[in-house]
């Protein structure tokens, strides 16, 4: 018995991995990517990942060689990340999930949020695309689809799942109830106006573009229409559906006029972070008012970066338009969990002040039997307050905003220029095929670019355009 307390202590302790902040974790990482040093940011993601590699590890791992140009490398990273999503969980998970209810919501295995699911998907394609392979970016496309189908169903059952457990515990599900929670940070119009937090409209685009460039107009109409539907009133987006049928058609005449169809994708910024904050909260026992320590995930303020009003091809100047809000996408997706997330820390708050009631009753009663009931009481309500962490995992790498232009420009060599609030960022790519894609991508002061025909020759002057 006088043990008791020394154990429940050690194993309180071989817990705090648990406690570690992603935030923190992942700055280095994005820090050095910023910078261009895509190499140690790499290394820097391999030392905090070194006991064990997640669903997590390989979201990251794969957007990182996705920066370097290494593409096979990085869809071997997201193919293992894609079968952990598809994959049920097996009995170790179950027990981690369960262990959620006593611990914290970081013992759970990383699922990935519902808008993270979709965007691998799409940058699986992406990847597809950057390496010339269509065929192959369809597949990754009609997955999308098929996924999106898949999530809703489950957050149906989810949403009436934890009511009825809500209902049966009593346990509260609104974050509003949290005295200081910044409810407006997940909860205002922009966030609101989202119809949910997986679907974007640059999946459907990418879509409509994809399709239409195979020749599949009844697969490339439904793409073009929601994503209009998604991001409604942008003239870019109705002139890809209005005008479908004459490019088909302009498409099977044998002649070739020596232009491109060109996607240009803008990818700014990176996701935002989510924190870990504690709230004192207060838990009936037997009739009496204890407090407990109640930890929720917070979405960090976003860090913004305006994404660029124009992009230059030559001496011809695009207007830009903004298609999918990532960092709005985010919040959604967390102000659509923190009702299972509420309930669960409910759950383990009403745990801990059961905890804390029976010890304060046992250590007054007297007696030395009561006094070691009493104390391992308080070291595991106390450890307990401890361990509280919420989950702030999320997959950093993926850009803040994504926005698009069009146009038909001359096959060849051009020089791309990107007009941002920090200056101009220039890159140079080489345009060939009927219909082409190239995706940039804004860090910081850093331009990424990938397309199928971005020369390795030209190292030094492709150098020269990222800094």
């Amino acid at each position: 018995m006088r043990l008791l307390p020394v154990l429940l202590l050690a194993c309180l302790l071989s817990g705090c991995a648990a406690m570690r902040s992603y935030d923190r974790e992942v700055y280095g990482t994005l820090d050095q990517a910023a910078g261009g040093n895509v190499d140690a940011a790499i290394r820097m993601l391999e030392a905090s990942n070194r006991t064990s590699k997640d669903l997590l590890y390989y979201l990251e791992r794969g957007m990182l060689e996705r920066l370097a140009e290494r593409y096979p490398d990085s869809q071997k990273s997201w193919v293992a990340a894609n079968q952990r999503i598809q994959t049920e969980l097996g009995i170790r998970e179950a027990m981690g999930n369960a262990a959620s209810y006593v611990v914290g919501d970081q013992l759970r295995a990383y699922e990935g949020h519902d808008y993270e699911k979709v965007m691998l998907l799409t940058y699986m394609a992406l990847n597809q695309l950057a390496l010339g392979d269509w065929d192959n970016a369809r597949v990754a496309i009609k997955q999308t689809h098929e996924l999106e189908a898949v999530i809703a169903e489950q957050r149906a059952k989810q949403v009436a799942a934890v009511e009825e457990q809500a209902r049966k515990k009593g346990s509260r599900t609104s974050f509003k109830e949290l005295n200081g929670y910044p409810v407006e940070s997940i909860d205002n119009p922009a966030v609101n106006a989202l119809r949910n937090s997986y679907q974007s409209a640059l999946s459907h685009y990418l879509a409509g573009f994809v399709y239409e460039s195979l020749g599949e107009g009844s697969l490339s109409a439904p793409g073009y229409r929601l994503a209009n539907e998604l991001q409604p009133n942008q003239p870019l987006l109705e002139e890809a559906l209005r005008g479908l049928d004459q490019r088909l058609l302009a498409a099977t005449r044998t002649e070739d006029d020596g232009m491109s169809d060109v996607l240009f994708i803008i990818g700014s910024g990176s996701a935002p972070a989510i924190l870990s904050r504690q709230f004192r909260v207060p838990v009936f026992v037997q009739g009496r008012m204890v407090f407990a320590a109640m930890s929720v995930p917070v979405m960090a303020p976003t860090a913004f970066m305006p994404p660029p009003t124009r992009l230059t091809v030559g001496d011809r100047s695009l207007s830009v338009t903004p298609l999918t809000n990532i960092d709005l996408m985010a919040r959604r997706s967390l102000k659509d969990e923190m009702p299972s997330i509420m309930l669960r820390a409910s759950v383990r708050a009403a745990t801990n002040a059961t905890a804390q009631y029976q010890s304060q009753r046992a250590l007054s009663d007297g007696g030395e039997r009561s006094a070691l009931i009493g104390l391992a009481g308080l070291v595991v309500s106390t450890g307990a307050a401890l361990l509280e962490h919420a989950d702030d995992r999320t997959w950093r790498t993926l850009p803040s905003e994504i926005s698009i232009a069009r146009a038909r420009v001359p096959r060849g060599a051009h020089t791309i220029t990107l007009s941002t609030p920090d200056g101009q960022r220039n890159a140079r790519v080489d345009v060939r095929g009927r219909y082409a894609v190239v995706d940039l991508r804004l860090l910081r002061h850093r331009i990424y670019v990938h397309a199928p025909n971005v020369s390795r020759a030209q190292g030094s002057e492709k150098r020269e355009a990222l800094k």
